[in-house]
């Protein structure tokens, strides 16, 4: 399922220059460069936590003004990074997250969240639900792929 849906959002970015992976074609900040970014990072963050447990994130009230400005930064194809590059940095962290899935000893070993007002205080996530969240997660965003890129030259993922 997973590998399904990181394809669709790949296939999204077919033949697009840097510029165009980076032009918002809606009034988001979603660009497809920056979706890419974002995907990565997530699936990145939620490996380590699946492994290392809410040590892995911050909790929401600790971050900085900085570190805000960081994630709003994942959603953007920012200058001297290409589309290439992203797309490379995706499917090195998709070989490692589906190498964590396929060794990790227990999928009901469960950590708590980290403090964010997005997860129920006390909450326990496994490393099943972890990985339930990725695969929604990314087809939630190769749905915003598919919308951009259509906006952008009309392009589709499917049909």
């Amino acid at each position: 399922m997973l590998a399904g849906h990181r394809h669709f959002l790949r296939f999204t970015t077919r033949d697009l220059t840097d510029e165009q992976a980076r032009q918002r074609t809606t009034v988001s900040e979603l660009c497809l460069g920056g979706l890419i970014k974002h995907v990565t990072v997530t699936e990145r963050d939620w490996a380590a936590f699946a492994v290392e447990g809410p040590s892995a994130m911050r909790d929401a009230d600790a971050m900085t003004e900085a570190d805000w400005q960081r994630r709003a930064d994942q959603f953007r194809l920012l200058p001297g990074e290409t589309l290439a590059g992203v797309l490379d940095a995706y499917a090195e962290q998709a070989a490692r997250t589906d190498a964590l899935v396929a060794t990790v000893p227990d999928l009901g070993a469960a950590h708590p969240l980290p403090k964010a007002p997005w997860f129920e205080p006390g909450a326990h996530w496994s490393v099943r639900r972890v990985v339930m969240h990725i695969i929604a997660e990314t087809a939630q965003h190769a749905g915003h792929a598919d919308i951009i890129r259509e906006s952008l030259d009309g392009a589709k993922s499917m049909g």
